[in-house]
Formats: C-alpha cells, structure tokens, sequence
C-alpha cells in the first residue's frame, strides 16, 4: 500500500467519513483514517466533498414570528423573496397569489409585514378576522433562478404580534388508491400529532413531520371528502379539507381515463420551466389538463429531477420541487411514478480530471433508491432487491444490492393493470459513458448497474406478476412501464436498450461482467411481454419527444452481424415514449425500427388512454396550447 501514501496524505486534510464498502464495487478502498479513494492500477481517486449549493433545509429557513409579520433566515442564500396568501377556500386548487412587493434576502435574512401590508383590501384570507392564514413564499437567487417555493402558516390573534403556526410543508396528498383503500400523506414543520376525517371515520396519527395515514373499509367507486387537522399544541393547529374517488370493484368495466408522461426535469427558457431542477411550468400544465380530463390516476415514469448529485438534501429539495408542482392536483389525484437515470445519486470520485460515479451507500439508507422511497408514498409488492441473483457476491447475506422497495411495483384500477419496473437501478453515469465511448474514456469497470437494463430478479418477479395478471378475468389490460425505450427512436440509440446495437454493455458486480449483454437481456424482457397476450404497450421517456410505434413480426430489431438467437416476435406491441413532461427536446433518428413509427412529435405532451370495458384508445395533448397531437 506505499504507493497510496501521498493520497492517503492528502486525503487526512479533509477526511471524509466513509461508510462500509458494498461487496458488490470493485477497487473501492477505505483506510484506518475513514477516508476512501477508488484505485486503478496506479492511479487513485479520492472521494469527493459533497458542497450543494441549495439544501432543502436551508430553503424552508428558520422562520420566526415578529410584531409585525414573519422573519425569514436560508442561512447564506442570497437573491429576492417573493410573497403572497393562500385562500384555501377560494377553488379547487389554491396556489398562492403573489403580492405586489418582494423582499431583498441579504446573508440568508429577510422579514415579511404582514400587518399593515397584507391587511385590509389585501387580506384576501381574513386572517384579520380569524387570526390566522397561510402565505406562499418564493426564492429567487441573484441570477433570477427560481430556487423553491415555500408554504408557511401563521397566527396574528387580528393584528399581531405573529408567531409561526403549524404548517404543512407537503400538503395532503392521495396516494396507493384501491377501490376500498386510499393512503393520505403529509408533512409538517414541527412534530405534530394528527387526525385524518373521512365521514364518519376518523383515523388518529402520532406524533411526526411526516405522516402516512392508511384508510380501509372505504366504499368503491365514491367519492369521499376528508379533513387533514395537524396539531403542534392546543392553540397551535391547522386544517384542509379535499376529496378523493376510489376505484370500481374490479372488473366493473365503467369508462374511465388515466394519463401519462416522463421526463419533465428542467427545460430551458427559465422562469417556472427550471424551478431548480424540475420544470414545473409544463407539469403544472400537464395536471391541470389531466384533472380537466377527469383522469382517474396518473403514472410518472422517471426523470421528474435533473438530481444526479452527490447530496441527499440536494436531492431531496429538487424532489420537492417537483412534489411542488403537481401538489395542487395531488390532493385528489393519485400519481404513481418510478425512477430514471436522473433520479440517481451517487458517491463520486476523482481527481479533477476524472469523475467516477456509484451509487450511493449504504444502500439501506442513502442509495438512490432508498432516498426515492423515502419521498413517495407507492405501492410495496415488488420485488425485494437483486439480493441471491447468480452474480451476488455474498448469497447467504441479504443487503448486497439496493431496494427495490417503491421503484418496481404494480397496481390495479378496475380492468387495467399497471406494472412499473426500474431500468436504472444501481445506476452509474460514468460506467454507462464508459462503454458508449467503447472503452475509449478512462474509467474503471468498478461495478454497477447499467442504463436501460432490467436486471435478472426483476424479470423473475416480472415473469410471475405477469402470468398472475394473464389468470385474472377482472383484469382485459395491462401495461408495462420504465423509463429507458426498449426500441429508442430519437436521442438515445446510444443507449436504453440497444447502444448502437452492441450487445457487449452490461453490468458489472464486484467487477464481473453479468452473462448476458444489453440486447439478450432486452430480448428476455421481449419474450415475457410477448408471451402474455393481455400486455398491449410498454410506457416508457428517456428520448425527450413522443413516439408511437408498433412491434410487429416483421420488425427488424437487431443489426445485420448479430450471432446469437433472436427473440420470436409472435404478436403486435406498442411502444408507447413520452418524454416530453419539459426537458429539452431530441429529433428522431434513423433506426432499424423506424418504419414502424406511426407518429413522432417534439411538442410537450400528455398522453390519456380512454378505457371502456374491452375498448381502450389513445388521445395525445399539447399541455400549453390543448392541440391535439393524436
């Protein structure tokens, strides 16, 4: 180990606690001192600090009452805080109401008069009268980027002096909708205890920020209203009130719709297109056009963030952002979603010149995927992890692989059945780019999961999900979804699942490279779908365009030097991609398949698929003009 001295040296000056290393990463090391560095031959690379710029703590600040309204502190931000009350009983779907001033934020600090200012005719609440109300806040750094924005309630007793309420820093959402069960969830800036209403039901939660509040025995097919009270103390407490609808009794086989979409990280132009990594602009539009629909439910598949850092809070704030937008809709609207490559989170390293990526660990706590269970509130019967696969390293210990709790999942409404799976788990981009550049950049096959494959316990649950479907008579539909194109068409045929047709990218586990490439394993995917004839499309984003395409037997799927079996295609399958939730668009481009593209459109869209019994069509939107795309 003396050739690692000088960088066991330099890394002493700004040790960096490191946790036990995954036996599934190759030429990881962690020394006495903690600090941890990735070796290739003679060269290393340390483990990078984590420095975000924005932190979700930070962004929802220490907020204190004052005589006259509310101080504000975001520790080192610096930019302009914009303001405005939030009437919860002024239609469906409150937003806050931006005022007519803003205020400077100089080293983190800002104060808001809310007496005397949002007073009289602009008391749009009645807080003056009830003592209490709720007020929208913005950040804004100096170079005019939305950063977050903010919800925090208050009480003035009529004219001050004001202290800070109980507030709902996630509002309620409906979540997991069953025809006889619904999960509301929410989140408060203090501990509090909490009580959910429904009816002649009442459902007590204990003392948390976060609550996830389970209701059963619900009648099918109604439309039932509830009541979110949280309480911080006997004077300390607030309340909203919405509604939701559950499901028919499956098989029912009454009309309905749901929608569709991917990809709606940030897009350029900025304003609400880039509120710090998501574009709520197009998904503000896209919920509002879903809920004029009369969408049932709404599946999300992947890259909702820019993310792919290196910090949870980071992270965490940019997943925020996104709940943000949708939030309003959220309320009655259940919205399911997966992970995409953007969602990932990492540990980095390098050198400055070199950036090498694995997912972040340890897996239980801090991989990507745990974060994004930790933040959405989906459906738990998937499978467990990769744990006991062929290729894991220890199969007597369970955690050598991340959850697949909350990213790989299913769920049923009436004849329809969605089956949500994970093309990015355990997701490296520097091991994806190292064979995109066929080995040309240098980086290191230390292990990891690669973009755009379905990994072998994820096709062995896949496998028995699907025949139990194929066995229903409630169920005449069923969908597959997951973020990366099993045929791209525009922007990605580098990569998903088909990297320019070569077979050698795979994963790689304690540096061992898996049996089968990229395509035999897209090929196995292909097989399963096929063979269960109620599978009628695949849903998938990625390529930032829309794209209607037909699998047919005649279809080409593979290029002319391919050695190996192929896969029979026995039927007709839909790829269904959109990813055009925001993020910048890719053109179409020339691929074995592409004769089979029916449409191919760079406009923001959304799709709904209308299902009546055995009737199902599909109707296509531009969220910003409502021009029907298809």
């Amino acid at each position: 180990m003396k050739k690692y001295g000088l960088i066991i040296a330099i890394l002493m000056e700004t040790a960096i606690a490191a946790p036990e290393i995954p036996a599934i990463f190759a030429n990881v090391i962690k020394y006495q001192d903690e600090t941890m560095v990735m070796v290739d031959k003679d060269k290393s690379y340390p483990l990078q600090k984590e420095n975000p710029p924005y932190t979700l703590e930070a962004m929802t600040g220490k907020i204190i009452g004052t005589d006259t309204g509310l101080a504000f502190d975001f520790g080192e931000f610096t930019g302009t805080l914009y303001y405005g009350l939030i009437n919860f009983n002024d239609g469906k779907n409150p937003m806050p109401v931006f005022f007519n001033k803003s205020v400077a934020i100089q080293q983190g600090k800002a104060n808001i008069k809310i007496k005397g200012v949002l007073s009289g005719k602009y008391d749009m609440v009645g807080w003056e009268k009830n003592g209490k109300g709720t007020l929208g806040y913005r950040l804004v750094n100096q170079q005019g980027r939305i950063i977050y924005d903010g919800r925090i309630s208050f009480q003035g007793w009529g004219q001050g002096p004001f202290v800070v309420n109980v507030s709902f820093i996630e509002e309620p959402t409906v979540n997991n909708v069953t025809n006889d069960s619904a999960v509301i969830a929410f989140t408060t800036n203090f501990p509090s205890t909490a009580v959910v209403k429904l009816g002649d039901k009442v459902v007590n939660s204990a003392i948390s920020k976060h609550h996830e509040v389970q209701l059963t025995n619900l009648a099918s097919d109604t439309i039932h209203y509830y009541t979110v009270t949280v309480f911080a103390s006997d004077k300390l407490f607030n309340s909203q009130s919405y509604s939701f609808s559950t499901a028919p009794k499956p098989g029912t086989r009454k009309p309905f719709v749901f929608g569709y979409a991917s990809d709606s990280r940030a897009g350029q132009g900025g304003g609400e297109r880039d509120i710090y990594g998501t574009n709520a602009y197009v998904m503000k539009k896209i919920m509002a056009v879903a809920q004029a629909k009369g969408a049932v439910f709404f599946q999300f598949t992947g890259d909702m963030i820019d993310g792919r850092l290196n910090n949870i809070s980071g992270t965490k704030l940019q997943y925020q952002n996104w709940k943000r937008a949708i939030e309003p809709f959220n309320h009655y609207l259940p919205v399911y979603t997966t992970m995409g490559n953007h969602e990932g989170l990492f540990h980095n390293f390098g050198d400055g010149k070199i950036e090498i990526n694995v997912d972040r660990f340890p897996f239980v706590t801090e991989s990507a995927e745990a974060v994004f269970a930790s933040q959405f509130v989906l459906p738990q019967n998937g499978p467990i992890s990769e744990d006991e696969a062929e290729y894991d390293p220890n199969p007597q210990t369970p955690g050598d692989f991340p959850t697949y709790k909350e990213n790989v999942y299913y769920y049923v409404y009436d004849n329809v059945a969605m089956v949500v799976l994970n093309t990015d788990y355990l997701f490296s981009p520097s091991f994806k780019y190292w064979f995109v550049n066929k080995g040309k950049k240098d980086s290191l096959l230390y292990g990891g999961g690669l973009h755009g494959y379905l990994m072998d316990k994820q096709l062995e649950w896949l496998e028995k999900v699907l025949a139990k479907l194929e066995a229903d008579p409630n169920i005449d539909f069923v969908f597959a979804t997951q973020h990366t194109p099993i045929f791209p068409n525009g922007g990605h045929k580098v990569d998903d699942m088909w990297y320019d047709g070569d077979n050698t990218p795979r994963p790689h586990i304690a540096g061992k490279p898996l049996r089968r490439g990229v395509i035999e394993q897209r090929d196995r995917y292909l097989d399963i779908l096929l063979k269960h004839k109620k599978v009628v499309a695949v849903l998938t984003g990625d390529e930032h365009n829309y794209a209607r395409m037909e699998l047919t037997p005649e279809t080409n799927i593979y290029l002319p030097n391919w050695d190996k079996p192929k896969v029979e295609i026995t039927r007709s399958l839909w790829q269904v991609n959109n990813g055009a939730a925001g993020a910048p668009y890719y053109g179409q481009e020339v691929l074995p398949w592409s004769q089979q593209v029916k449409l191919f459109s760079t406009q923001n869209a959304v799709v709904f698929f209308h299902v009546d019994g055995q009737d199902l069509r599909i109707e296509v939107i531009n969220p910003e003009t409502l021009e029907r795309i298809e």
